[in-house]
């Protein structure tokens, strides 16, 4: 078996490498991000490599890819494991679940944490053709992983698309949450159905309009871009009315100053009933932590509503008044959540844990997502990429 070095070339989705206890650690975000704000949420969401996947041209039969993860174990509240897909030419081909890995556990009802350690875990893909073919190794996008060795039995040689680069920002849903596997989030289906090159900057708990991610979105590559925001800054009353719309205005112009003429949709929430008409912050559901699905609650006052603190209601009616207001920008769109999930598609399929759309739920949202793309892009695709000024 031959062993490639892991380096940069190999990945697609704006991975940076750092050396780590078991290999090479993932980072979907800058050094300077994580220096600058070291918030435990954000970096724990950052080092699970959404929409990070390794792309190479090979003859190889059999390719095994070594990682060792680190995942979030809430007891009481099962979650799926990680899992590595495997495409050939386009075409999904398998899935491995992850096994071993270490767990940090975290016992919901007082808080305490505790530490697991497990082993690392070998993915196989064998029986594969034996003619040139183009390889994508999805990684998972709900667990940190270290990359500790790739070997096949023929060499593995770096090679990419050249796709139009769509960078997206959001939060949990935009990560991948409920998500059966790490090619089957909306984002990375969108991409496959407009037949774009995904950078996922979708992180758990951490879409809340800050600067920095408006810079590093503003410094990245892109022929297009989108933002989600509203539920995380619901989810945590992180703001009221006054602070939310300005800082909205302030991400779109510093995305602007590298981006000037890039396509730029700016999305509100999907529908989720607890926080439609009810302010933040959540919380989890104390009568269903120990059960087989644990869900979340909105712990705000409507009332409060009339001094400034948001809803999803009200943030869709803020994000589209601003779009207007921009009307001088063209290359700004908006679009509403509910296009995406609405109380209709939440009828036929429900909201589990109360805010997550579940794994059909991406399968859809993924698909009406494309043809946002295609629109704001122009043509069908495979449509010609742009330059990203």
């Amino acid at each position: 078996m031959i062993t490639t070095p892991i380096e940069p070339a190999l990945f697609r989705g704006g991975a940076t490498l750092e050396p780590a206890t078991h290999g090479l650690r993932l980072h979907r975000l800058p050094p300077w991000v994580r220096e600058q704000f070291p918030d435990p949420q954000l970096l724990m969401m950052e080092s699970q490599p959404s929409g990070i996947r390794m792309s190479f041209r090979s003859t190889a039969q059999r390719i095994e890819l070594t990682t060792h993860s680190t995942r979030v174990v809430y007891r009481g509240a099962d979650r799926a494991r990680g899992r590595v897909d495997l495409f050939v030419d386009g075409e999904f081909r398998e899935s491995d679940t992850l096994a071993g890995g270490d767990a940090i556990t975290v016992d919901l009802t007082d808080g305490t944490t505790g530490f697991v350690p497990g082993a690392s875990h070998v993915s196989v893909f064998g029986e594969l053709p034996a003619s040139d073919k183009r390889i994508e190794i999805w990684l998972p996008h709900n667990e940190t992983v270290d990359l500790v060795a790739l070997r096949s039995d023929a060499p593995l040689v770096p090679s990419h698309e050249a796709l139009p680069v769509w960078v997206h920002h959001g939060s949990s849903i935009s990560q991948g949450s409920n998500a059966g596997a790490p090619s089957d989030i909306w984002p990375a289906v969108a991409a496959r159905h407009a037949r774009v090159d995904l950078r996922n900057l979708g992180f758990g708990g951490s879409a809340m309009v800050d600067p920095f991610m408006a810079r590093v979105i503003r410094d990245s590559a892109a022929d297009v871009i989108s933002v989600a925001l509203g539920i995380n800054v619901v989810n945590a009353d992180a703001m009221r009315l006054r602070a939310f719309v300005p800082a909205v205005h302030g991400f779109l112009d510093a995305i602007r100053d590298g981006h000037p003429h890039t396509p730029v949709v700016l999305i509100s929430p999907v529908f989720a009933g607890i926080h439609e008409a009810t302010p933040g912050p959540g919380a989890f559901d104390p009568a269903t932590i120990g059960t087989d699905q644990v869900r979340f609650i909105a712990t705000g006052d409507p009332a409060d509503v009339a001094a400034g603190a948001l809803t999803l209601e009200v943030i869709r009616r803020e994000l589209a008044s601003l779009v207007e207001r921009r009307s001088a920008d063209p290359h700004l769109h908006y679009l509403d959540g509910l296009d995406l999930f609405g109380s209709d598609d939440a009828s036929r399929l429900p909201l589990a844990d109360g805010l997550h759309p579940d794994a059909e739920a991406h399968q859809l949202i993924g698909r009406r997502f494309a043809d946002t793309l295609l629109r704001v892009r122009g043509g069908t695709p495979p449509f010609a990429a742009a330059s990203s000024s």
